[in-house]
């Protein structure tokens, strides 16, 4: 496995799609986390990086982005290494120390992030010392206006984030919010193109190796998107409602359409892509899409995670 070719001081947990991976330096004297997963598995994030650390402490953490899979378990792991030293990408670093869960997005998808604080920032055009190694910090807009990524140009090795996974990119948000972010995706590709890793270190998904067919793949996809719209909101909602199925795993569903209809990120992209139906009608729809798809099954009036 490609993994199994990085080098000693980087540990990859791969978590699944409800909390992003977690990858940890280890130089033997300190420490670094990057990305802390989704708040609801925030001991098996903390049993992780226990296992790797044993009794020493972890003294750095560091997000990619903030989104809630990414940072939902800083707060535990502030709480458990009270010396521990937080960097954010700059842009949303005033909502943090305010504690704007609104600018953050965290009310806009209905996800759980509890609050945390930051101690730095990771400016873009910087380095930063992690593990044995010097990584550059890139911006990375599109997926997130402020995500960063990270890149050691010794090794070559990516930390990709949500920006470029081995089958594509995650969801562009700001496109749901009426914001033209697609251009910006694409720079971001010819961002990594230009960088030319040979190792990429996805923020969902197992490490692999990077090839003009990833990027290809990537490019393929956002065409289609950039060419309709409704097609990038459409997967934007279901992969929201997936995700809270992924949190809760059941519920009876008329709970689930009531979360639903408390989701402000749900009711922009109905207004914005699917004038014609009701909102209910609307979510309804999404939810039979998940059920066709084999994403979610629904027994009797309880929607299940599939």
């Amino acid at each position: 496995m490609i993994a199994s070719l990085l080098p000693g001081d980087i540990h990859v947990f791969e978590r699944g799609w409800l909390s992003s991976n977690n990858i940890l330096f280890d130089d033997g004297h300190e420490s670094w986390l990057v990305d802390s997963g989704y708040s609801t598995h925030s001991a098996q994030t903390l049993a992780l990086v226990k296992r790797q650390l044993g009794s020493r402490k972890l003294d750095f953490l560091i997000n990619t982005h903030l989104h809630s899979d990414h940072c939902g378990g800083n707060a535990a792991l502030q709480e458990k290494y009270a010396s521990l030293i937080t960097l954010i990408p700059p842009g949303q670093a005033a909502f943090v120390k305010n504690w704007d869960a609104e600018a953050l997005t965290y009310v806009a998808t209905g996800q759980l992030c509890p609050r945390f604080a930051y101690s730095q920032t990771l400016a873009p055009g910087t380095s930063k010392r992690l593990g044995l190694s010097v990584w550059d910090i890139h911006a990375a807009p599109g997926h997130d206006p402020d995500a960063v990524l990270l890149f050691e140009p010794i090794r070559r090795i990516l930390i990709s984030g949500d920006a470029l996974w081995e089958k594509g990119f995650g969801i562009v948000f700001p496109e749901l919010e009426g914001l033209h972010a697609f251009d910006e995706v694409a720079a971001t590709l010819e961002l990594i193109e230009s960088l030319a890793p040979l190792m990429v270190i996805p923020g969902h998904g197992r490490v692999f190796e990077y090839t003009m067919e990833t990027l290809s793949t990537a490019r393929q996809r956002l065409e289609a998107f950039v060419l309709s719209p409704t097609r990038h909101a459409r997967h934007a909602v279901k992969v929201l409602l997936k995700f809270k199925l992924l949190e809760i795993q059941h519920q009876p569903l008329v709970e689930f359409q009531q979360w639903a209809e408390n989701t402000p990120y749900l009711h922009a992209c109905r207004k914005r892509f699917f004038k014609d139906l009701d909102f209910l009608p609307f979510i309804e729809q999404m939810c039979a899409e998940l059920i066709n798809s084999k994403a979610a099954r629904v027994v009797d009036c309880v929607i299940y995670n599939a």
